[in-house]
């Protein structure tokens, strides 16, 4: 065969593979609110169980995971509990990393980047030495309602401040109402009284929920297509609770089956896109970093239409009126 066009035919073929292949997903998982989302509002007796429940669904589906901590919740009247500690231990335990999530989960822009990086130092009192008995020393720092600051100033301020105590920023691009869906779940967990309508209605949200958060996965790539050309990988946003601690494997399987390889969050943050860091956008509200990137470029409102929205009927058992 002539060798230009054996040449045109190999190359026909690669670009015939590739397409076939389709786009390279990839996404790492997040879980933010360590120990536990509502350590507040749950039921002494029964925190170890849900926690172990959640463990166990972390052991079944076999995927990375770093979880983001919020001190605060490991302590009762101020004084740290151990078995709360111990909670933050079985993450480590199972393989995953731990990250800082400030102490009181507390607003950067309420309360300003001197007394946020004080919380953040704050959050780290039990957190570093936990990881320096096993070698480590925290590295990922999560913002509290992913609100990373109003103006460019902030922001330089808070990103030499995390630098000086060797924290990355984890950001998230596969933003969602997950934590509305689970309001909703311990609501109904907890304060129906009723046992065939408290089942029925936990199953109703269990299989509700699995569509809405791979909607939203579906919905972040196509933002990712439509924004860099290509499918970054995701980072996706989860909080430790009931629901997740019901379903989590299946909703890896679910994201599996879409094509998705979960990935360690260093991996997912080596996209060069990621240096884009949060520069650009001004605003008060915790928007994904592709919506932020989108809002920094000028693009039109059109561009973020279709994102899934959670149903009024979820809406009203969690008890609010929007999200």
């Amino acid at each position: 065969m002539h060798r230009p066009l054996l040449c045109l035919l190999l190359l026909l073929g690669l670009a015939c593979t590739a397409q076939a292949a389709g786009p390279d997903r990839r996404i790492a998982i997040t879980i933010d609110d360590l120990p536990w989302q509502r350590i507040g509002d749950t039921p002494e007796a029964e925190l170890a169980p849900r926690h172990a429940q959640l463990m166990a669904q972390l052991a079944a589906a076999g995927v990375p995971v770093v979880g983001f901590v919020n001190e605060g919740k490991l302590e009762v009247d101020g004084q740290v509990r151990p078995e709360r500690v111990a909670m933050l231990r079985d993450w480590l335990d199972a393989g995953h990393e731990l990250g800082n999530h400030t102490y009181g989960h507390v607003d950067l822009h309420a309360v300003g980047v001197e007394a946020f990086g004080q919380d953040i130092l704050r959050g780290e009192r039990v957190l570093r030495p936990l990881l320096a008995g096993r070698g480590a020393t925290p590295r990922w720092f999560r913002h509290p309602y992913l609100r990373a600051g109003r103006s460019a100033a902030d922001r330089a301020a808070l990103s030499a401040f995390l630098g000086a105590h060797g924290y990355r920023v984890a950001p998230v691009t596969v933003d969602n109402s997950e934590w509305i869906w689970a309001f909703a779940y311990a609501r109904v967990l907890d304060g129906q009284a009723d046992p065939a309508q408290r089942a029925a209605l936990l199953q109703r949200l269990r299989r509700g929920y699995l569509p809405y958060m791979l909607n939203k996965v579906d919905y972040f790539e196509r933002q990712s297509q439509a924004l860099l050309g290509y499918a970054l990988p995701q980072v996706w946003l989860l909080h430790a609770n009931e629901l997740n601690a019901a379903v989590f494997a299946d909703l890896v399987a679910g994201v599996q089956r879409r094509g998705y390889r979960v990935v360690a969050l260093e991996e997912a943050l080596r996209d060069p896109a990621y240096a884009r860091g949060e520069d650009g956008y001004d605003c008060s509200r915790g928007p994904s970093w592709l919506h932020r990137w989108a809002m920094g470029e000028g693009r039109p409102q059109a561009f973020y239409a279709g994102e899934p929205t959670v149903p009024e009927w979820v809406l009203e058992l969690a008890g609010l009126e929007s999200e």
